[in-house]
């Protein structure tokens, strides 16, 4: 098998972060503004029971509720987003790569086959798992772009 043929078979779970922070519904957005700060992240898986049922975004944050009136005592339920796209620990890495080109998100949530989460996919855990610098460089440029991913000649 050749190099890049085995670098198309890598698997979410091969290059995901298996620890991630996570708040829940009734935490604050001051709350979840701190575990951004300090774990220098832009996002924050919400769960509830283990099960991801949301994200809260830096963005979120600010256009969904600063910018509304909403102070930092607000809870994260009433910023969060809650239509989520997520990998399976078994889909290959070119899935997660797909989605954050659709949808325009920089992190792809994994969970397993019950919706618990399981780990995170950041453009950054993408850009180590390739070698090519110009790879890496245009992978990522279409990520943040938009550009159809998979019209490439």
């Amino acid at each position: 098998m050749t190099e890049s043929a085995a670098k198309s078979r890598v698997r979410c779970r091969d290059i995901m972060t298996g620890s991630v922070k996570t708040a829940t519904r009734e935490h604050t957005l001051k709350d979840v503004a701190a575990l951004m700060r300090d774990g220098d992240m832009g996002s924050v898986p919400v769960v509830e029971g283990g099960k991801l049922v949301g994200i809260v975004t830096d963005r979120d944050i600010v256009v969904r509720s600063i910018a509304e009136g909403r102070d930092a005592s607000t809870s994260v339920a009433e910023a969060m987003t809650t239509d989520i796209f997520a990998v399976k620990p078994d889909d290959f890495v070119f899935e997660a790569i797909r989605l954050m080109g659709d949808k325009q998100v920089r992190r792809v949530p994994v969970v397993d086959n019950d919706g618990t989460l399981v780990g995170i996919i950041a453009m950054a855990d993408i850009a180590l798992e390739m070698e090519d610098e110009k790879e890496i460089a245009e992978t990522l440029e279409e990520i943040s772009s938009g550009s159809a991913f998979w019209s490439k000649n």
